[in-house]
């Protein structure tokens, strides 16, 4: 069977949970070809890839979000039923996406000029008159044409033959796959590792750059193509129980839904190296994590200070790659010279394997996850984590199903004591941190192997093959 993996902003360009996730899915099944569609920014944002790629990906497409084709000539006025597909897509009434489809993939004019034309301005303005005239018109007209030039580009892109789509998001990712499944008549399962929806309404809540109205229209536009990519879709997996259920809150049918968690690679953390002579001086906190704002590293850094002044002995390792936002980057490195903290290592991308077991308990400070693979990657180290509660952070701590018992310690997000005293009870209790680090490891036995995950995809893949 041919899989097209569409990844938005990560594989194989970004390294993370999710690119991991995808690299190891395609290792899983080397009897079947993949080929990868990645979802980049623009043209200087592909570039290196990050992962040797197995040998089963035939393939790498890549599609830009901000490009132009200006070069093709004027589109000519639409006819009724194509009008009325367009304005149905704009105000989200009903929207007849495969009418809007079969109007951009006819790809004979520009699309520029197609959002420029007066259609598209005959059409933002039924919108605007139905529910937005709070606003003045020029200003909703330049958010529409800013916010439907990057779909329509997505539609509009090259589509490689295959057997399955498989989307690892909604989003962009997943009105690709739907138009893959009406196109191709092709088989489409999205997989959730985050809510897209959900995640992308959290960052416009507290962006600066649109305000007031603006937000909801663009939370709106999220949640439409969100819906679209449901409503195609096969089958749709999430990490854990409770996304499940959000996603039949947006609109997925029930029958569709199915829980796949994550699954780690133990065998990769048998006979790992342990702590040297050196780390024997130091309580050892580590984190596998980018240096990015939804780790919220400086939080992570702060609550350190805070507890070295208690625990004088306590290094901090930070490892991940600090290229993906080097403003941000340079931020925490500022914020660790401007505290003279000497004990903070920042390693940049390396090997977890001959870091992880020299650890005495590793931690995440994100704003926003899913099933996060650093703590169960730690857990395969017998390492406890201090976690904030995000995604199914709370799930992996405390168990659903199991009665092993507490595998770490969960914050708030953002709270700087909280979590300082979380570094200050483990660094303080070596027989507590040891003990929870076995609940993690049983914990990971339990229900989070590769084994199982690639067990549950087998099922799905064959199912979706007519195998």
């Amino acid at each position: 069977m041919r899989i097209c993996i569409i990844a938005e902003g990560c594989y194989p360009y970004v390294v993370g949970g999710v690119s991991s996730w995808i690299h190891s899915m395609i290792r899983s099944f080397p009897e079947h070809e993949f080929c990868v569609l990645a979802i980049v920014a623009d043209r200087d944002s592909g570039g290196e890839f990050k992962y040797d790629l197995p040998d089963n990906v035939s393939e790498v497409y890549e599609v830009y979000l901000n490009d132009d084709d200006w070069g093709k000539e004027n589109r000519k006025r639409m006819k009724k039923s194509e009008y009325e597909a367009l304005r149905s897509v704009i105000a989200n009434d009903n929207p007849d996406w495969e009418g809007f489809m079969r109007i951009i993939r006819k790809k004979k004019f520009s699309y520029n000029n197609l959002v420029m034309g007066l259609d598209f301005y005959e059409a933002v303005k039924e919108a605007y008159r139905k529910k937005y005239t709070d606003v003045p018109f020029v200003d909703f007209l330049w958010t529409m044409r800013s916010m439907y030039l990057p779909l329509i580009l997505v539609m509009g892109a090259e589509l490689p033959k295959a057997d399955l789509y498989h989307c690892v998001a909604t989003g962009y990712a997943g009105v690709i796959g739907a138009m893959a499944k009406m196109d191709q008549g092709c088989k489409l399962l999205i997989s959730e590792h985050g809510i897209y929806t959900r995640e992308r309404e959290e960052e416009l809540i507290k962006a600066t750059w649109v305000q007031g109205l603006y937000k909801d229209i663009w939370i709106e536009q999220f949640r439409k193509m969100s819906l679209l990519a449901y409503d195609k879709a096969d089958i749709v997996t999430s990490l854990y129980a409770h996304a499940s259920e959000l996603q039949e809150e947006l609109g997925c049918a029930k029958e569709k839904l199915r829980v796949t968690p994550n699954g780690v690679d133990v065998s990769r953390f048998e006979n790992i190296p342990g702590p040297t002579e050196e780390d024997e001086k130091y309580v050892n906190i580590g984190a596998v994590v980018r240096v990015t704002p939804i780790k919220d590293i400086k939080t992570m850094i702060r609550a350190f200070a805070y507890a070295k002044n208690r625990v004088s002995n306590l290094k901090l390792w930070i490892m991940g790659p600090c290229d993906e936002d080097e403003e941000y980057a340079k931020e925490c490195f500022d914020i660790v010279e401007a505290m003279e903290l000497e004990d903070v290592v920042f390693t940049d991308r390396v090997d977890v394997t001959q870091y992880v077991g020299r650890m005495d308990f590793m931690v995440l400070t994100s704003i926003s996850e899913g099933q996060p693979l650093t703590i169960l990657e730690g857990y395969a180290a017998k390492k406890p984590i201090v976690a904030t509660d995000v995604g199914n952070c709370r799930g992996l701590i405390y168990g659903e199903a199991d009665d092993f018992g507490q595998a770490g310690i969960l914050t708030h997000i953002m709270n700087v004591e909280e979590i300082a005293n979380a570094f200050v009870t483990l660094a303080s209790n070596p027989e507590l941190t040891k003990r929870m680090g076995e609940v993690g490891y049983r914990r990971l036995m339990e229900k989070y192997l590769i084994s199982q995950m690639k067990e549950t995809y087998k099922q799905i893949y064959d199912s979706l093959s007519g195998e």
